[in-house]
Order: structure tokens, then C-alpha cells, then sequence
């Protein structure tokens, strides 16, 4: 049976998993395994910051009022500046 490229998790799991993975201290471990697992979590957090700026794109959207548009605007900018300055 072939294997699924893309699974669905609930979110608040997914928020455990980046706080679990962030307790965790790899001095000490093989550098290929602190390697991995840097890669793990910038590719979550990649992923985190990408889900919560769809969301602050969504509240721009769907803004009922222009007061409303405003802050939903600025909040995406500021998200959408965020992302890129983490990884650039």
C-alpha cells in the first residue's frame, strides 16, 4: 500500500510537537542527529508561521468594517515580515 505524502494533524498537537521538540537539549548527541533534527524543527516552524499567516490573510479578507481591514492588514504584514526575517 503506498504511503500518503501529506497527513492531516490537529493543530493543538501540532503546537505540543514544536513545544515538546523545543524542550528537548541534543548537546551532547551526534551532530548528525542535532542536524536532523534543526532540520525537523525549522521545517515546523516554517510550517507554523505559514499556517498563522493564511489565517491573518483569512481575517484580512473577510475584515466586516475598514477599522476591522486596518488591524487585520497590519497583523498580516507584521506576520509576513516576521516569517521572512527568521529565515532570511
Amino acid at each position: 500500500m503506498p504511503k500518503p505524502e501529506n497527513i492531516k494533524i490537529p493543530y493543538a498537537l501540532f503546537n505540543r510537537i514544536l513545544y515538546l521538540l523545543d524542550c528537548i537539549d541534543l548537546d551532547g548527541y551526534d551532530p548528525v542527529v542535532q542536524s536532523d533534527y534543526d532540520d525537523v524543527v525549522v521545517a515546523l516552524t516554517k510550517k507554523k508561521q505559514s499556517l498563522e499567516l493564511h489565517d491573518a490573510y483569512t481575517k484580512l479578507v473577510y475584515a466586516l468594517d475598514d477599522d476591522s481591514r486596518d488591524l487585520a492588514r497590519l497583523n498580516y504584514l507584521q506576520r509576513k515580515q516576521a516569517a521572512h526575517d527568521d529565515f532570511f
